[in-house]
């Protein structure tokens, strides 16, 4: 009779076991939550150290201001025609390498004055963080007058021999207003 109560108590066991080893049918819906969340988590970490890498470059720049394409936030710069709110946008892959938008904005509300600026561009040393030198590259932009002024002035640039992958920074710099079109007319007795 010992044999019985031994065999209903393994049976029994058994049966429990087998009960656990069956998945819960919401288990495959889950992970891919959880996938989906890892995700977002991920580009969100990735996002706040760029941000962080850009606030650390601009604090280090005595000239200009440095925008990181993974950051994806504007960035402020003291210069010679106010101080600017400036921002990349619409960062798209070109033929040629990169295209983007270029929002720059007078935080005093006040017109922008046509200026000349120049525009580097190029890799981040993955150690470091900083700017490499080495394959930089430097364009200068005109930003015109406008029919209507306004404080905010965009302008289209491309980035050549660079992917979106590699484009690491943009650095705005050397910002000169450009002299007022009635000062360049002379006057004729």
């Amino acid at each position: 009779m010992t044999k019985h109560p031994r065999l209903l108590l393994a049976c029994a066991a058994l049966l429990s076991l087998a009960g656990c080893a069956k998945q819960n049918p919401q288990m495959p819906e889950l992970k891919t939550e959880v996938g989906q969340l890892n995700q977002k988590l991920q580009r969100l970490t990735d996002l706040a150290t760029a941000l962080e890498q850009q606030t650390t470059l601009n604090r280090q720049s005595a000239n200009g201001v440095y925008l990181l394409p993974a950051a994806k936030s504007a960035a402020l710069l003291k210069s010679d025609i106010g101080q600017l709110e400036v921002q990349l946008n619409r960062v798209a892959p070109d033929a040629t390498g990169v295209q983007a938008v270029l929002e720059i904005k007078n935080t005093s509300g006040q017109p922008l004055p046509p200026f000349t600026a120049s525009l580097s561009w190029g890799q981040l040393d993955p150690v470091t963080g900083k700017p490499l030198t080495v394959d930089m590259q430097t364009q200068t932009i005109t930003v015109e007058p406008d029919l209507l002024p306004g404080p905010v002035k965009t302008v289209e640039v491309k980035f050549n021999q660079v992917t979106i992958e590699t484009l690491g920074f943009v650095h705005l710099h050397n910002i000169v207003a450009a002299p007022e079109a009635s000062s360049q007319v002379t006057a004729k007795p």
